[in-house]
């Protein structure tokens, strides 16, 4: 069995393409469709019934286009409204970056201390705090809100002397002298983090390990994608349950060229400047969309 249709996702604005990049990678057969609401973001300080009614736009012009899984590459809007755009679209496999994420982090931790740098509304919903207690209940979590780092970002500013500034502010508190008391993981609870990786960095003096969750929110997928047979036409890999022991090989090709299409709220020709300018030397380029009560 295999499904040409595309995988969708969305984000409140650039921050998502962290995610679709290792989609891409890890599943380069498979088309794409990418909504980002640059025109709305950040979805950080806003209301959770704000960012709901966001995420049920967002994910009904998903649906609308035929995508065949959807991935909310917002932790934010995984945070708010998973569960609510799964029960609204029940024949669609949602998946969100939290729960992958914090997988990763209960496994990349050695002394059970993980901080979590977030938006506000993240941090205000704890599900990072519910979900890594789900993988360890051992580990002590630290969660420390930044929604100031997205504008900044969102703007370009990844090493600019205001981001060095905010991201030192934000961590600082994560960072005590007790060595029995710091933290030996940082998970970038946004989507955006990713992004000011080297700013981040900078800002920890100490071996930290610093987990997002783009690769485990992709690898997850992929096992969603094999499991219930969604994979595009001559891009099958095995499966989790037949990996390949019974004969189930990849093929010498990719049968099917995939398509990707990136959709924004904002500014066309702004978005595309930002994403070449994170991204370097990306070919994606930008067409407008407008969302829900918006629509004429």
């Amino acid at each position: 069995m295999s499904d040409p249709r595309p995988i969708g996702l969305f984000d409140s604005g650039i921050g998502g393409l962290t995610v679709l990049r290792e989609v891409q990678s890890r599943l380069p057969g498979e088309s794409t469709i990418y909504i980002g609401d640059s025109a709305r973001h950040p979805y950080g300080t806003r209301s959770d019934a704000e960012v709901r009614t966001f995420a049920e736009e967002l994910s009904d012009e998903l649906v609308g286009r035929g995508v065949k899984a959807m991935i909310i590459a917002c932790n934010t809007a995984t945070a708010v409204a998973l569960e609510h755009l799964r029960e609204r679209h029940p024949s669609t496999p949602i998946i969100g970056v939290i729960r992958p994420g914090a997988a990763a982090a209960a496994l990349a931790t050695r002394t059970n201390r993980v901080g979590v740098l977030a938006t506000i509304a993240t941090v205000r919903t704890r599900a990072y705090f519910a979900a890594i207690k789900d993988e360890n209940p051992a580990i002590v979590v630290l969660e420390r809100a930044a929604s100031e780092l997205v504008p900044l970002i969102e703007s370009g500013q990844t090493e600019s002397a205001a981001i060095t500034a905010a991201v030192q502010s934000a961590i600082h508190p994560l960072l005590t002298d007790d060595q029995s008391d710091r933290i030996d993981t940082l998970l970038l609870g946004c989507t955006h983090f990713p992004l000011i990786r080297r700013a981040i960095g900078g800002a920890i003096t100490t071996p930290i390990a610093i987990v997002d969750s783009a690769a485990a929110t992709a690898s997850f997928l992929q096992q969603v994608i094999a499991v219930n047979g969604l994979e595009a036409p001559g891009s099958s890999r095995g499966t989790a349950a037949d990996a390949g022991a019974e004969g189930h090989t990849a093929p010498a090709q990719v049968a099917v060229e995939p398509t990707h299409q990136f959709f924004t709220t904002g500014d066309t020709l702004m978005v595309e400047a930002l994403v070449q300018r994170l991204f370097g030397g990306s070919s994606i380029r930008a067409l407008p969309i407008v969302l829900g009560a918006g629509r004429r």
